[in-house]
Order: C-alpha cells, then structure tokens, then sequence
C-alpha cells in the first residue's frame, strides 16, 4: 500500500537524490506531499512562513525520507523537519502521529565511504558501522534504540539493519531498487513506538 511520504533534504546538496528517489516511486510518487523540482524557491521566505509551509507539507504524511548527504549538517530544516514528523499533532479534530523515517545515504564518487565502513568482525560477521558525527543529533539518537535491544549476532552483538534502529540507514541504490520495502518498514516501526526509545526533539 502506498504511504504519504515527505523529503527531508539539503537542496544544494541532494536535490538530485531527491528527483531520484521520486522517480523511483512511480505511481506512488502521487502521494508525494513535499517539494519537487517545479515547486517554488522558498528561501527568500521569512522563517515563520517556511515553517508553515513546511508544516502543511508533512502534517498528513506517514513516512519522511531523509536523505544523508556530506553538508547535511549545514541545513537548519533537516533537524526541524525530522521533529516535525515525529510529534504527534493536531489540527481541529484530527491527530497525525509520529512518522516512520528511513534514511537514504547519498552515493558519492560511485561510493558510501563518506560515512559508511564494513567491518569483518572475529566471529566472520561482516557488519557495517557509521560515522554518527556527520549527521543532526535527532537522527543520531535514533539508532539502536530498539528497546529491548535484539541482536542479529550475539557474538558480536550487530543489529539487523531495518529492525535495530527506528532510522534505518540505507543506501541510495538500495533504496531506489525497492523504495516500498523501506517505506513499509518505516511505517511499520511507527505503528510500533514500544518497541524504540524514540528521541521526538531536537
């Protein structure tokens, strides 16, 4: 089933993931309810009007997509956007609840090493490990925070990559392989906030 979904993103950074991942979704890019390359330049806006429009964008969706990119940590929305999506909120006699949030690690120079490193553990595991440095606090604090914590390898107490963290990290050619897949998941999680120590501010 498709989900209403939103992008978070770094315009001068990502807008390319952005078209990607939209084309990606084909007919359920119809429920797509954030920007697109015809949508108007919004930065010349006053804070407060942005924040409205902002707000009017993802209040109704169930799923944000973010997308992780090198300057990702230059944009003031990302945070905001995320907090946004996972406050539960109201708007006369209607509620949205928290998203679910996937993200989408940009591809550079044909290559994830920006932030991602495979490890070869001693047990034979392959594991992945990322440079939390690189990405807003509200997305850090979001990784394995699956409670109580499940591990896929006990030896070398990994986490299964869409179950362990309530934001997952995924590549970008993984995601636009499968965009449903990962929406799914995501909006799984959401429908089961219990099971995550979800961090909701900035």
């Amino acid at each position: 089933m498709a989900r209403k979904t939103f992008i978070s993103y770094k315009f001068s950074d990502a807008r390319g993931v952005r078209d990607r991942i939209i084309e990606s979704l084909g007919y359920d890019a119809s429920y797509y309810r954030g920007e697109t390359s015809d949508s108007p330049n919004l930065a010349d806006l006053k804070t407060e009007t942005i924040k409205k429009k902002l707000k009017d964008m993802i209040y109704g969706t169930s799923v944000t997509i973010v997308v992780l990119s090198p300057d990702m940590l230059d944009s003031e929305w990302i945070p905001w956007e995320i907090e946004y999506s996972l406050k539960e909120q109201k708007r006369g006699d209607l509620h949205s609840h928290a998203n679910g949030i996937v993200a989408v690690i940009k591809k550079v120079n044909g290559s994830y090493s920006w932030i991602k490193t495979s490890n070869l553990q001693d047990d034979g595991c392959n594991t992945l490990s990322y440079d939390l440095d690189k990405v807003p606090d509200i997305i850090k604090e979001n990784r394995m925070n699956q409670t109580p914590i499940v591990y896929a390898c006990e030896n070398c107490k990994s986490v299964d990559r869409l179950t362990g963290s309530y934001i997952s990290f995924i590549s970008e050619d993984d995601f636009l392989a499968n965009p449903s897949r990962y929406i799914e998941n995501a909006y799984s999680k959401s429908k089961n906030l219990d099971n995550y120590d979800v961090t909701k501010t900035v």
